[in-house]
């Protein structure tokens, strides 16, 4: 029984909260938590209230068998993320200090409370314990956020890093940039990817839901360019519709995203008149997780126009499970896919040519990308490795 003994008290900060309904950061907390191997460690998750009907409801409670505590926060616009963080952390630290946990590690998601690091890392080292950081992507370089916003992102990284005990990056490229943006504060750094999962699809061409989905769209397997994430500018969706309306291709453009009441998707709209190629598709959003696996699995390339940000999930899954992929040529996506795909730059008439050029590629070429894909996954990027990187980091 002695190897049950609790020895690591471990408080996550940063995410909505679990169960996980959201993106990137929720999926990471839900897949730790419930893939844990290593009892020795207690996971304490800061959840906010509006997350689940638990957290609602109740203001701790267990998930995967996590300490789940819940957060109220003021709806103050886009000051409201800063604000859960700062709740997060303090409540984090008196759960600590009344459980007196010995030398207990918090792990914070995102650099949005930098004004307060220093202040937060004096009371984890009064404890006795450490101060985490996932930095998360380029948040500053984010076109979605006015000018203030982004000097913020980018002040509050710098108080973020010169505060943190440890930094772990989900990309190398990430780390590389800390380790040479903030030389002066000698960053003490480590490499963890995100993960993804492996398994393919339960349903099949025959599924009734699969068929309504296809009809519904006026989309036929493998005959269709795709695309799935948050519609917002730098995820260069301008680029790949122009581009995409430029090819001689005779396939579809399917997007999957949320365009209601989308500033950018009508200035898009017209700038670009993608609304008269009968080709491109905006399909709204699929939750269905499931369908969304079999969509993936049977288009024939997927675009990843991702250029700001460490190892996007949506990229990981397309790895995962697309046989053709095309990504915008930055050193995080090639840090990611290596060899596995096919890369393409914002000049004009470069992507087009590409789209141009996978008509011709046969079964073989497409089947060389597929492999070399899952390869880098199954190396690299399964929530098993990721898990037990992490747990042997808490422990150690």
């Amino acid at each position: 029984m002695a190897n049950n003994k609790i020895i690591q008290h471990v408080y996550i900060v940063g995410s909505k909260g679990i169960p996980a309904n959201y993106g990137g950061f929720e999926t990471f907390v839900e897949k730790l938590t419930a893939g844990q191997k290593n009892k020795q460690i207690k996971y304490h998750v800061a959840s906010r209230s509006d997350n689940s009907e638990e957290a609602a409801k109740q203001g701790r409670f267990e998930h995967n068998g996590a300490d789940v505590f819940s957060i109220d926060v003021p709806n103050i616009g886009s000051a409201q993320a800063i604000a859960y963080d700062y709740k997060a952390l303090k409540k984090a630290i008196e759960i600590s200090k009344q459980n007196q946990d010995r030398h207990p590690i918090f792990y914070v998601l995102a650099n949005r409370i930098g004004p307060f690091a220093s202040h937060f890392a004096k009371k984890i080292h009064a404890l006795g314990g450490d101060f985490y950081l996932n930095p998360d992507g380029h948040e500053w370089a984010r076109a979605k956020w006015p000018k203030p916003v982004r000097k913020y992102w980018k002040y509050s990284e710098k108080k973020m890093v010169a505060a943190a005990d440890l930094i772990i990056a989900d990309n190398p490229e990430i780390e590389k940039y800390i380790n040479k943006e903030y030389a002066d504060f000698h960053p003490n750094t480590t490499y963890i990817a995100y993960g993804t999962d492996l398994q393919k699809s339960k349903l099949t061409i025959k599924d009734k839901k699969v068929r309504d989905w296809f009809t519904q769209k006026k989309i036929i397997e493998n005959n269709y360019f795709l695309v799935v994430g948050r519609f917002v500018p730098e995820n260069n969706y301008e680029t790949m519709i122009r581009e995409f309306m430029a090819s001689r291709t005779k396939k579809n453009f399917v997007l999957v995203t949320n365009v209601e009441k989308n500033k950018f998707y009508e200035q898009l709209k017209q700038r670009t008149h993608f609304d008269q190629d009968s080709r491109v598709k905006f399909v709204g959003t699929v939750y269905d997780q499931e369908l969304l696996k079999y969509i993936r699995e049977n288009a024939f390339a997927y675009f990843h126009g991702h250029e700001v940000g460490g190892t996007n999930p949506s990229l990981l899954e397309a790895l995962s499970m697309t046989r053709l992929n095309m990504l915008i040529d930055v050193p995080f996506n090639r840090a990611v896919a290596k060899e596995g795909a096919v890369y393409w730059n914002k000049s004009v008439g470069n992507l087009a040519v590409q789209i141009n050029q996978t008509e011709t590629y046969d079964e073989k070429r497409i089947a060389d990308y597929t492999k070399m894909a899952r390869q880098r996954v199954t190396d690299e990027f399964t929530w098993e490795s990721i898990i037990a990187k992490y747990e042997e980091l808490f422990v150690s």
